[in-house]
């Protein structure tokens, strides 16, 4: 359905209406974005339209080749979004207390939102007529929740008894070229150890096109009442995670030339390993699945601080409000840049989280009654600094929507929200603007970088 027809669009010269449903283009059922963009290429074009009052206009049209009808459907995909069907053993949406918005509840497994934002899909929820379409449009990357590749335990980790039959359709893909990346939540004594070498060897195979895979702590909070019994990585079992993950890399690096596997952020933090170099992350793929994140970050706070000048930079007191997984990381990057600016004092707060209990340690999850209840009578400076992966995109509001506004009144503080990159990470501890600020040398939008739930459970 069309909602809005824009003055000088082509829909407006072709007197469409909001109300208007387009059914077809060239005799071609339109099912949603892709079918729509891919037929609106051709220069000439038959469309078929239904009008509010139930009369159908079947309209010829010439136009650019680069050209559409310049409306806005009822949504981005103009088609409903596609749900999951799973009831995975550590699926964080069952793990939300009741009472939030009605949006956090929805789980989505919808192959074209894969494509379109990155999410990762099970395959589950995709017919065959899906990956023909797939293949046909040329969608890639399609990001792949695999968790494992033995049909028998995926079955039992989805609760799907389709889901292992499901894994099928990786061979599909592969074999008609269509990029992919992989994701495995790890589990303690499900799919770890033996079962993660099995699943990192099983998807190898489908390299060059499976691009990447990330390995991901599963995230636990305090409301898993009546859920399947897991419990949180050790120390030692992370450090056995990474050393096989390494040994894996090396392997992947000299038959492939690349490391393919990848360990998060998580792991290096909660087990004081240092994080990868920079060479081992093969261009970043998965840094919505915080792998990479921290070393990206620190590199480019000192690309900033090698070639920007403190100029500009007034004396002032700052501080940070983050997880306490990455307090002790962001700390030590602040004092850096304080070393470098004279008059810049920073204090770094780690907050708990009490609202979904102690095992969650990100920021993307920190809500703003856990802020208040940490920071109230803190010394906060001139400015509170917060990372933007802790509110809803596009808008000031935390998770347990409490908005930015009510967190400075409660606190007496101005609050900045600073987006991803080390570049913005200097700029705002220095208190100057983006104005005259270079770009990232990877060309990278800040904010793709940043998730809701990043590093939980993807």
């Amino acid at each position: 359905m069309i909602t809005c027809v824009p003055v000088g669009s082509l829909a407006k010269e072709l007197e469409l209406s909001a109300g208007d449903v387009l059914l077809e283009i060239d005799g071609h059922r339109i099912e949603d974005i892709f079918d729509y963009q891919y037929y609106m290429e051709e220069t000439y074009v038959e469309i078929l339209i239904r009008k509010a009052d139930g009369e159908e206009w079947l309209l010829e049209v010439e136009k650019d080749e680069d050209e559409d009808l310049g409306v806005v459907f009822e949504n981005g995909l103009m088609d409903e979004y596609r749900s999951c069907r799973n009831k995975c053993m550590f699926c964080f949406i069952d793990q939300m207390p009741p009472g939030m918005r009605e949006t956090l509840y929805f789980k989505d497994d919808d192959s074209r939102l894969s494509f379109l934002q990155g999410n990762y899909i099970t395959l589950t929820n995709m017919s065959d007529h899906d990956i023909d379409r797939i293949i046909a449009y040329h969608l890639a990357p399609i990001n792949v929740s695999v968790h494992t590749m033995d049909p028998s335990l995926r079955c039992e980790m989805l609760h799907n008894r389709f889901a292992g039959e499901a894994l099928k359709k990786l061979d599909r893909l592969s074999e008609a070229g269509v990029e992919m990346n992989g994701q495995i939540v790890l589990c303690k004594g499900i799919n770890d150890r033996e079962e993660l070498d099995k699943t990192i060897g099983a998807l190898g195979r489908f390299l060059p096109h499976m691009r990447s895979v990330s390995v991901v702590p599963v995230g636990l909070t305090k409301y898993r009442e009546g859920l399947f019994p897991l419990e949180p990585l050790s120390k030692e079992e992370m450090e056995d995670t990474i050393d096989r993950i390494e040994r894996w890399q090396k392997q992947f690096l000299k038959e492939y030339g690349c490391h393919f596997v990848h360990a998060s952020d998580e792991f290096y933090l909660m087990t004081g390993r240092p994080l990868p170099e920079e060479e081992r992350y093969d261009g970043y793929l998965q840094l919505e699945n915080g792998v990479g994140m921290l070393r990206l970050l620190e590199t480019e706070v000192r690309e900033a601080l090698l070639e920007e000048s403190h100029k500009g930079a007034c004396p002032r007191k700052v501080s940070i409000a983050t997880g306490e997984l990455a307090a002790p990381f962001i700390k030590r990057l602040a004092e850096e840049v304080c070393v470098q600016t004279p008059g810049l004092l920073v204090s770094v707060y780690a907050v708990k989280n009490q609202f979904f209990g102690e095992w969650i340690t990100v920021s993307g999850l920190i809500t703003g009654q856990d802020l208040i209840r940490e920071l109230t009578g803190k010394d906060l400076g001139e400015r509170l600094l917060l990372p933007v992966n802790m509110f809803k995109n596009g808008e000031p509001l935390f998770l347990d929507d409490i908005s930015l506004k009510e967190v400075e009144s409660v606190l007496q503080t101005e609050i900045d929200v600073v987006k991803s990159s080390g570049w913005d990470f200097v700029d705002a501890l220095r208190g100057i603007g983006e104005a005259g600020r270079p770009e990232s040398k990877r060309g990278r939008d800040s904010k793709s970088r940043c998730r809701p739930y990043e590093g939980v459970n993807g």
